[in-house]
């Protein structure tokens, strides 16, 4: 904020002549207008002190004071453009600091104010431009190029963000939000070490940053660190009971937690904090989604939409909650956004193509379907690094190491606990739905992805071992195995202590089947199976949260799905009879009860009629699956490729399919 303002100089004022009885009509003029100006230093002193005191809306309405009096003062739009954007007016902000900054084009402070407001909009081309010539003007200004690293960030640009920040911090080491929009970036890059590192720099340097702490919660959240992201979040709030963005992030970690009562509070303080918060009503409608309350989740998105029109990702889960009609007023908007599509950061022009194909399906545009398909998932795999080759190697380098030999000599080592199920398979081929049917049961939980068995199997190489999965196995001793074992256990009984049975559905667990045999010889696995063009075309329309990048290129996707088949196969070869069932998506729908007694008298609990009103459980479900499983079974996902022929010829090709005949690949 300026602290001082340029006096407003005095107009000339006439003498009156001597001795002279009365004044002209100039003469009181003149007189009036003096007067005037001679007000201002202390209207504008007055200000200054209403908006140091956080009473902004007072403050506002002197400035406006002010520049009825005279309008051609830069330093009071800048000051009132801070105010209003205290007050939530980020729109009214931008104008009041593009008015600065037009009466004087080398005033660096209203173009980098111009360009935060710009950022909150979502005009980042136009924040980028603003917060340039501040740093032209500005070189030696820390802050005017960390907001510049700010605005790159939202675009995607992390690696410019990056140096934008660092250069803040060569100007000025000290400078404790450089450090903390630093780490921002780093997690976004999912550099995690480095972002926790550079967030308590920031917060060392600056004990009571609510933002900071904040910011370190969400790093820590990203590490599965949920009680300390919580701490770090209480703290933020403690320090700053005002900041959104923690209580935002605090109904994330909540959530995270499964503690949806207490996330959905911290999601509605936050909007009621700061109502121009989008983010914040994009998760809390991200969480009802999640708790099948799908009428409340677009809603909140309406609101958000209200507030930050341009935000495709808005769309996107709008796309995921609702069935668009033709002639949609939602459509029409993502239409008229898509006809400016190269003004969106390249992460929403992704979101964007999604939410498109979404509508387009809906309204039965096919083709404009596929197109939106083609385009969306291709920008998004330049975007990603997947090494295919290291993938495929290892599936094979598995199936080489996991031999009789080696299944035999670690064989009744492991921790004999019957508490775990394991539900595996490839993303979107019904391992929700089977999670779902086995969550109704009085005696079962279902947790969801967990990610506890990879971090536990990943914690053997970061402990010292040389080697890591599946080489790691060859050196590995039978305590070691049991030790993996009992670790596993222990860290999801937390998770429902009463429960006989604790469903884990992390899909990718279908490599580690051969461990979990070891280090977990009474767990029941279950391999979700469904037709392979289905569950290849559901993943290709599909725009994941996080990993999955062997989804967004049709011959890759492919060439994962046999190297998937291939180790599937292994495994039954490999394992005891019985020990993985296999469950068909089109068989479950065939036959729901038949099927769902089958998974039941698998997990060796008596059979529960419960189960067939798995789409009434009241249960957070966090998948791709959240919508479908709500519902009762349905058959029209089966056969959704057959009209997208001309689409998926790459991975027709790969599954080895004959286009003429559509005969599916053998599961």
């Amino acid at each position: 904020m300026n602290a001082k303002m340029r006096r407003a100089q005095r107009q000339p004022i006439g003498t009156a002549a001597a001795n002279s009885a009365s004044t002209t009509r100039q003469d009181r003029n003149r007189t009036a207008t003096a007067a005037i100006f001679s007000a201002l230093p202390a209207l504008f002193a007055q200000a200054v002190r209403a908006h140091q005191c956080g009473e902004l809306a007072a403050a506002v309405s002197l400035y406006d004071r002010i520049l009825a009096l005279k309008s051609d003062l830069p330093e009071v739009h800048c000051n009132r453009g801070i105010a209003l954007y205290g007050l939530g007016r980020p729109a009214d902000a931008a104008a009041a600091h593009r008015q600065a900054s037009a009466l004087n084009p080398n005033y660096a402070e209203a173009h980098n104010n111009l360009g935060i407001a710009l950022s909150e909009l979502g005009r980042l081309d136009e924040a980028e431009t603003a917060l340039r010539q501040a740093v032209k003007l500005r070189p030696d200004c820390a802050r005017c190029r960390t907001n510049l690293g700010i605005a790159l960030k939202a675009q995607g640009r992390f690696d410019e963000a990056e140096a934008a920040h660092r250069q803040a911090i060569a100007l000025d080491p000290h400078c404790p939000d450089a450090y903390a929009n630093l780490g921002e970036v780093l997690r976004c890059a999912s550099r995690l070490d480095e972002a926790e590192e550079a967030l308590r720099r920031a917060i060392a340097l600056r004990p009571r940053f609510a933002d900071a702490y904040a910011k370190l919660a969400n790093v820590l959240s990203d590490r599965g660190r949920l009680d300390e992201a919580e701490a770090a979040c209480r703290r933020a709030i403690a320090l700053d009971p005002a900041h959104s963005g923690a209580q935002s992030s605090l109904g994330n970690v909540l959530d995270d937690q499964g503690r949806p009562i207490e996330a959905e509070a911290a999601y509605r303080r936050a909007i009621a904090l700061k109502p121009s918060f989008a983010e914040a009503s994009n998760n809390l409608a991200a969480m009802l989604k999640h708790c099948g309350r799908f009428a409340e989740a677009r809603l909140v998105l309406q609101h958000a939409l209200q507030v930050s029109p341009r935000n495709a990702l808005h769309f996107l889960n709008l796309s995921e909650v609702r069935h668009f009609s033709a002639g949609d007023p939602h459509l029409r908007v993502m239409e008229d956004l898509a006809r400016d599509i190269a003004s969106l950061p390249v992460k929403q022009q992704i979101e964007l193509h999604f939410a498109l194909a979404k509508a387009y399906d809906d309204v039965g545009r096919r083709e404009d379907s596929l197109r939106q398909l083609s385009a969306g998932n291709a920008l998004k795999r330049r975007q990603i690094r997947y090494d295919e080759a290291a993938t495929l190697a290892t599936f094979e380098r598995i199936r080489t190491v996991f031999t009789p030999e080696l299944m035999r000599a670690l064989r009744n080592v492991g921790e004999p606990s019957s508490l775990p199920v394991f539900v595996v398979g490839m993303p979107r081929s019904g391992t929700t739905l089977i999670e779902q049917i086995m969550a109704s049961h009085p005696q079962m939980f279902g947790a969801g992805e967990l990610p506890n068995l990879h971090d536990a199997v990943a914690d053997i190489h970061r402990a010292g071992d040389a080697l890591s999965f599946p080489d790691v196995m060859l050196n590995l001793a039978g305590e070691r195995v049991r030790a993996l074992g009992a670790r596993y256990v222990a860290e999801i009984a937390r998770l429902a202590p009463s429960a006989a049975r604790i469903v884990d559905k992390m899909p990718s667990n279908f490599v580690f089947a051969g461990l979990i045999h070891l280090a977990l010889p009474n767990a029941r696995i279950i391999h979700a199976v469904r037709d392979p063009l289905d569950t290849c075309m559901s993943c290709f329309g599909k725009l994941f949260a996080a990993g999955q990048y062997h989804t967004y290129d049709l011959a890759e996707l492919g060439r994962y799905y046999r190297g998937y088949q291939a180790l599937m196969r292994h495994w039954h070869a490999l394992l005891p009879p019985g020990r993985i069932l296999d469950v068909r998506y089109e068989d479950v729908v065939a036959d729901l009860e038949g099927q769902a007694r089958r998974i039941i008298a698998h997990c060796a609990l008596t059979w529960d009629e419960s189960c067939l009103s798995f789409h009434k459980t009241d249960r957070p479900v966090r998948t791709a699956s959240a919508t479908q499983v709500r519902q009762p079974i349905y058959r029209n996902a089966i056969g959704r490729w057959r009209g997208y022929e001309t689409l998926l010829a790459p991975l027709l090709a790969e599954l080895c399919v004959s286009r003429t005949r559509g005969d599916a690949a053998p599961a």
